[in-house]
């Protein structure tokens, strides 16, 4: 068996170089040669055969409850082995997908790293390939993976630009190229938007939907004003192709049930669109700190809409009280508006509204430190100043 793996493997891989480093056995080879026919403790194995953690492997096991025989996870091992993944690659892959242990190496396996070969890829290449699609590697049939990862090369331009893509997710492997795929690249062209333009985890999610969908998608960015050739329409574009019309209705009429106009809503979208993709909680959290605490009206908000995707407790809160413990004490000698001082940068920040202030106001940093680990400590404070006051 394990000459047969290597005949096959020889066909596309040149031996390592000399300095290149030795890849240790995965597993202990002379179990392919016992005749011993012992029980098979998947849990056991998955741990002193593939690697896997005691806790990975009590999960994985369940997926192997039904073997009965180390043979065919043995011949994998041999095969992964002969291919030059590491033992740590092996236990990324085991653990991720325990059924590759019963893939068939001879019709399965074998035949398919051929084919990768046939792309004129190198050995790593071909290993790192296996390693992020492995399911991928077993499940589909011999020319589909070769015509889709061919494509999507090209798509991508290279095989790293691919498996920038397939380490976040690999479903591209599986969607039907003629369908699919070539359909929805040529409605991101007409769009002015290439692949390179998406983000990789959300690439996926996008071109996996119908094109319907996406035409869909496209007519409610429209509805915003968004210009097709503005920075920010790629961003709505993806956003609302992600999402559910059902989950984008919902926000929309969110935003209007607390008192957002259309128009409102589209200036916010047109800045920031990841506001529609915000939680209902983190929503009115934020919505009712501005306007309740801080006194901001909905149309400042919506020109300013990135005030809706701070932290309440890490960045708005603990600025805001800071700022009022500086006015309060008489030690500004300008007047800012609550936005400029939430978009300084946390260095810029403290160097202008924190450090300088220590010596007048004691414990300020700490203070302010802490409203930022969401323990605010700005009572205290202000009894510690009130007391120095009145002595």
């Amino acid at each position: 068996m394990l000459r047969l793996h290597r005949r096959i493997l020889s066909r596309l891989l040149s031996p390592p170089s000399p300095s290149a480093p030795s890849i240790s056995p995965i597993f202990p080879f002379h179990r392919l040669l016992s005749s011993t026919a012992a029980p098979f403790a998947a849990e056991d194995y998955l741990v002193t055969s593939c690697g896997l953690t005691r806790a990975q492997a009590v999960k994985a096991s369940k997926k192997l409850s039904h073997v009965k025989s180390p043979s065919k996870p043995d011949s994998v091992l041999a095969f992964l082995a002969d291919l030059g993944l590491s033992r740590a690659d092996v236990a990324a892959v085991v653990s991720k997908d325990p059924g590759f242990l019963l893939a068939d190496v001879e019709r399965t396996l074998a035949p398919r790293v051929v084919k990768l070969g046939d792309l004129g890829l190198s050995r790593s290449q071909i290993v790192r390939l296996v390693i992020a699609c492995h399911k991928h590697l077993r499940r589909n049939a011999v020319l589909v993976l070769h015509r889709n990862i061919e494509f999507w090369v090209e798509v991508f331009g290279s095989l790293e630009g691919l498996l920038r893509v397939l380490k976040v997710s690999n479903s591209l492997l599986s969607i039907n190229i003629e369908k699919l795929a070539k359909p929805n690249l040529a409605l991101l062209q007409q769009c002015g938007i290439s692949p390179s333009d998406l983000p990789s985890r959300f690439m996926d999610r996008m071109l996996c939907r119908s094109t319907k969908h996406l035409q869909e998608s496209l007519a409610r960015v429209d509805e915003f004003g968004i210009e097709h050739s503005s920075w920010v329409f790629p961003y709505v574009f993806w956003l609302f192709a992600i999402f559910s019309h059902e989950k984008l209705n919902m926000n929309l009429r969110l935003l209007e049930k607390l008192g957002w106009s259309k128009d409102d809503i589209s200036s916010a979208v047109s800045r920031a669109p990841h506001l529609l993709g915000l939680t209902e909680e983190k929503v009115r959290r934020n919505l009712d700190f501005l306007t309740g605490d801080v006194g901001l009206d909905i149309p400042y908000i919506a020109r300013r809409p990135v005030l809706m995707l701070c932290s309440v407790e890490q960045r708005l809160l603990p600025r805001y009280s800071l700022m009022n413990i500086l006015k309060a004490r008489r030690l500004l000698n300008a007047e800012y508006s609550f936005y400029f001082i939430i978009m300084l940068g946390k260095e810029t920040f403290l160097h202008r509204f924190v450090h300088p202030y220590e010596e007048s106001v004691p414990g300020l940093t700490a203070a302010y430190a802490s409203s930022c680990a969401g323990k605010p400590q700005w009572e205290l404070l202000s009894e510690t100043i009130e007391e120095k006051r009145k002595i």
